[in-house]
């Protein structure tokens, strides 16, 4: 199974989880008892908001991309507040027949203001739910819960795969296309490679202009060979669209990618903004070795040490390019090129 699909089924289970017990909270202050009714409202509440916000908002994305968040906004509000008021008036229904209670018995209840109380405090779960989401998705996936969990509230050292991966030939795209066409095609771009990165186990550590630097434990990176499959799968997706991005910016992207790893202290810092930050050599190492992709005309270069982790798990095809001292190195760096002599669907 897919690692995104598991991602989402996960999710989605605590969303239900979330809502059942928000279902049994309500029941128990309005009133005073509980029984299974409260998780027949819940659960179906959070199994149809985790399918729109998991599965069918994203499928739609690229027109809901465009909208305003205020149109967005109201857009949600409706629709929920429809999806609520549905689900609701079924489940009541089908309780108040299961208790043998007629349809007319019912009708008050459908139009009363408790009805009303529990569409306003069920909005108010998803909007908790949908802030939730969407910091989840403003800081990167997973990087929420390490906040929560205080994972860096102090300095740890540990060791981290990095990828530098950065958009070739991008001053004179950027000339070209002038700064607002420019940042447009970067963010399809950008948008283009998440799928990738969670179906690699990635974390996006930062977007430095048109480059993008990612980040692994070790053992995700390894697995698989997460850390170079991902370069091939953005490479197969840049070549699937770019007779698209011709017609659209009359340029077709590539990048290319430095790979290396190394003991770095991971630490959150900050106090008006926090974010969590990687300190370590292993970095400059790594964004020297992709900026020699340009003197070896290579797309993919990764050093040695790296390339020995990965040379046994793997079925890339390896070149050695050269030993070199990097700028600001003193001890030499093996350099391999890297290249996938498979068809995409066998990565």
């Amino acid at each position: 199974m897919r690692p995104d699909f598991v991602k989402k089924l996960k999710l989605l289970a605590f969303i239900c989880l979330f809502t059942s017990l928000a279902g049994v909270n309500f029941q128990l202050i309005n009133e005073e008892h509980l029984n299974y009714n409260s998780v027949l409202f819940g659960f179906p509440l959070g199994l149809v908001f985790g399918l729109l916000e998991l599965f069918l908002f994203p499928r739609a994305q690229m027109r809901f991309r465009r909208w305003s968040f205020t149109k967005m906004f109201i857009f949600k509000t409706l629709l929920y507040t429809a999806v609520i008021y549905a689900v609701t008036v079924t489940a009541t229904t089908l309780i108040g027949f299961y208790e043998g209670r007629q349809l007319s018995e019912l009708q008050p209840y459908l139009a009363s203001p408790a009805q009303l109380i529990l569409v306003v405090y069920t909005l108010l779960i998803y909007s908790f739910l949908v802030f939730f989401l969407q910091i989840n998705h403003l800081l990167g996936e997973g990087v929420l819960w390490k906040f929560i969990r205080g994972k860096y509230h102090k300095p740890r050292e540990e060791e981290r795969i990095f990828m530098f991966l950065d958009m070739k030939s991008s001053t004179t795209i950027a000339e070209h296309l002038g700064h607002v066409r420019f940042y447009t095609l970067l963010n399809e771009l950008f948008h283009e490679i998440s799928q990738p990165v969670i179906q690699t186990k990635a974390e996006i550590y930062q977007y430095v202009g048109d480059e993008v630097v990612l980040t692994w434990e070790m053992e995700d990176g390894l697995k698989n060979s997460n850390c170079l499959k991902i370069f091939f799968m953005f490479q197969e997706i840049l070549h699937r669209n770019g007779e698209n991005y011709f017609k659209k910016f009359g340029v077709t992207p590539a990048f290319k990618a430095g790979l290396h790893f190394g003991k770095v202290v991971s630490a959150q810092i900050g106090d008006l903004k926090r974010e969590i930050v990687y300190n370590g050599d292993v970095l400059n190492t790594t964004a020297r070795i992709q900026n020699e992709c340009n003197k070896y005309q290579r797309d993919c270069l990764v050093s040695g040490t790296l390339m020995n982790k990965l040379k046994q798990m793997n079925g890339f095809l390896w070149e050695k390019i050269d030993t070199v001292t990097l700028r600001g190195k003193e001890s030499e760096v093996e350099l391999f090129s890297v290249s996938n002599p498979k068809p995409f669907a066998a990565l």
